[in-house]
């Protein structure tokens, strides 16, 4: 029979076999009449490609497959693969040619009705229009990729600490994240590189140490200047365990969002501020005290100048020679 039903399943399952190779796929619907539907334009496709050359047709859950077979390196691809969990139950099973701009509004819509923000919504859409793209550019899955509507965001200001309310803040904390937290605003390093730092990776001799690839965002290596501050840090750690850099009561480090953080930051009257601003705060000084922007880049391990475009309006070095050419205004 070439139409059945699994166990665990309402909806028809096709199975027949073609040119000796058996060719089972879902039809997607638990009306029979529709099944017997669906399995005769498949086998007319089928068809149509051996003897037309037509393209075959792929459907969303083979371009899945695909696209996170090929994007292992992302440091993302946790997030990618929880958006796509969510969009299951909207495309399994739908042709990728079917994906038109109005399947994706009300999928953006059905998002948006669980009361999520915008840039969650935005970061789903990203995962589907990269999918769309490669389908279409590099596969050549699809003729033409659908336009993706983004939804408007609100620009976000960069939250970053004066010295002085740092001071105060390290003050507070407990010695381990206190340190840790010295660590960061010298380095820059984010959360996860600085509690998984190792002493492999450092050399206190030359001042320097280095993300590996695979620990790195951008999967790209990061060299590491160490500011004299930074090297007094780590010596401090000296001792305290074979491996990790730094530790807590022998142990190695893996959560910095804790209590203690919360309450330091209560007690210095310090609001909306995150351990990753910790790093917004190290590139926020380095602009203001006039490191140029391909400098930081590097430094921060960005993949690209727009990453840190955000931090420009801090410096306005590069502008003052210019505010004196006019003639000044008579008092």
């Amino acid at each position: 029979m070439s139409l059945y039903k699994r166990e665990d399943s309402s909806v028809w399952w096709v199975r027949f076999t073609h040119k000796g190779k058996r060719v089972q796929q879902s039809s997607g619907t638990p009306v029979r009449d529709k099944a017997e539907e669906y399995e005769a334009k498949l086998k007319s496709s089928l068809w149509e490609q051996e003897r037309l050359g037509a393209k075959p047709i792929y459907k969303w859950n083979d371009a899945v497959v695909k696209y996170l077979g090929e994007t292992k390196h992302k440091a993302s691809q946790v997030s990618d693969i929880y958006h796509l969990r969510w969009l299951d139950q909207y495309l399994t099973g739908i042709e990728l040619q079917a994906i038109k701009r109005d399947v994706l509004d009300r999928i953006s819509a059905a998002k948006q009705a669980e009361g999520v923000a915008n840039s969650t919504v935005n970061r789903m859409q990203e995962v589907v229009r990269a999918i769309l793209r490669k389908a279409c550019n590099e596969w050549e899955w699809l003729d033409r990729a659908p336009v993706v509507r983004m939804l408007p965001e609100p620009t976000k200001r960069v939250r970053w600490l004066t010295r002085n309310e740092a001071d105060r803040l390290i003050t507070e904390l407990p010695l381990h994240l206190a340190d840790m937290a010295r660590f960061s605003l010298e380095t820059g390093l984010r959360r996860s590189n600085v509690t998984g730092l190792q002493w492999s990776q450092v050399d206190l001799l030359r001042k320097t140490a280095w993300i590996h690839p695979d620990q790195a965002k951008a999967r790209k290596a990061i060299p590491v200047p160490l500011s004299s501050a930074a090297v007094l840090v780590l010596h401090k750690q000296i001792g305290k365990h074979l491996a990790y850099v730094f530790t807590f009561n022998g142990m190695s480090v893996s959560h910095v969002n804790t209590k203690a953080w919360h309450k330091a930051l209560k007690r210095t009257g310090i609001e909306n501020f995150r351990w990753h601003d910790l790093r917004h705060t190290w590139a926020s000084w380095h602009i203001q005290e006039g490191t140029p922007m391909h400098v930081l880049q590097e430094l921060g391990g960005w993949s690209s100048p727009e990453m840190v475009q955000k931090y420009a309006h801090l410096s306005s070095e590069h502008l003052a020679q210019w505010v004196d050419r006019k003639p000044a205004v008579l008092a």
